[in-house]
């Protein structure tokens, strides 16, 4: 059965359509929609689901409204963004250094973001939106740094994440100093945000990172072709017209961009970017990017994560970096056997 559709626009422009990774895509997003909703009645004031719809539609009362979009939708919508920022940076990663490792979790761009964010607490004793700000930096000097030492006539596959991983254990080191040069009250509070959550999580948070993704997302898909070609090889690529380093250099600096951008909401969640991808490909049996539905992976992972960290414990709550670093540490492990196996590693 092929899955592989042309499209043929009144206009004479034409297209394929990769069938089974739409619906992947759309039955991903249902479930992230899904998770949503139970999350969002979920909590001390429970409210079942269809109230949750009616209210977002603008018909709950004033009691379910505030709840609703006051104390519960942002966190959630935050989350979702989180998981689309992550899976489409780690899909990226991966893609570009032709690695299911390559990954911002073992490329240290969260441990860099990290570090941005433990200066601002550390050294300034910094507010909420300073400590974000830090972590946005962080990343971005973290993934210019890997992007130079990887630099060698061109940026390639495995010496990016060789560079990444070394680059990992310096700030990783730096972050334990920062830590141990800290008073007791800003430790405290640096832990926390490193464990990454949703807790409190408001509008704030919600209309800078989602003004990222309209501005990210597009300029992505819109370079999807030219990512497509590089899996190939940079020969094949340029002679099929692609500007390898432009599309590579513009590609990293987006994934940059959304990988610190997602720390900087909820802290470091770790393994999303990693697993989203994978998991995203073995469900569309595709060998490309799948940034679609990496996205919508990254989204429903990160939600159903965050209904498991309220939920499954009982009374106490973990915070949502706690669950995904479980899930996907169990993976990790599980893809490095396969890796093996085939001889890749």
């Amino acid at each position: 059965m092929k899955t592989n559709r042309a499209v043929r626009t009144p206009g004479g422009l034409s297209f394929r359509v990769d069938v089974r990774a739409l619906v992947v895509a759309v039955l991903l997003l249902l479930v992230a929609l899904t998770a949503s909703v139970v999350l969002i009645g979920t909590g001390d004031f429970p409210i079942p689901a269809a109230d949750v719809i009616r209210t977002l539609l603008g018909e709950g009362d004033p009691g379910q409204e505030f709840i609703v979009t006051e104390l519960r939708l942002p966190r959630v919508l935050v989350g979702l963004l989180v998981g689309v920022s992550l899976g489409l940076g780690g899909a990226l990663f991966q893609s570009i250094s032709r690695n299911p490792l390559g990954s911002p979790d073992v490329l240290g761009l969260g441990q860099g973001a990290t570090a941005g964010a433990l200066v601002v607490i550390v050294l300034f004793s910094g507010t909420a939106n300073q400590v974000a700000v830090g972590a946005l930096i962080g990343g971005l000097v973290t993934g210019f740094a890997i992007y130079v030492l990887a630099w060698k006539r061109g940026v390639h596959g495995y010496r990016l994440v060789l560079v990444g991983i070394g680059v990992s254990a310096i700030v990783t080191a730096v972050n334990g100093y920062l830590l141990t040069k800290s008073d007791i009250v800003d430790a405290a509070r640096a832990v926390v945000w490193m464990t990454g959550s949703l807790d409190g999580r408001d509008w704030d948070q919600v209309w800078p990172l989602l003004a990222l993704c309209v501005v990210l997302v597009p300029l992505v898909l819109a370079n999807s072709r030219g990512l497509r070609m590089m899996e190939m090889g940079d020969d094949i690529s340029y002679a099929l017209g692609v500007r390898v380093e432009r599309v590579r250099l513009l590609l990293m600096l987006s994934a940059v961009l959304l990988t610190a951008s997602a720390t900087a909401a909820s802290g470091p969640v770790g393994f999303v970017a990693l697993t989203a991808p994978q998991l995203a490909r073995r469900l569309t049996r595709s060998p490309g990017p799948n940034l679609v539905a990496s996205m919508c992976m990254g989204a429903a992972l990160l939600v159903s994560a965050d209904w498991i960290s309220q939920r499954a414990f009982g009374a106490e709550q973990l915070p949502v970096g706690v669950v995904t670093g479980v899930l996907g540490g169990v993976y990790l492990l599980w893809l490095l056997v396969t890796e093996r196996r085939a001889g890749r590693i």
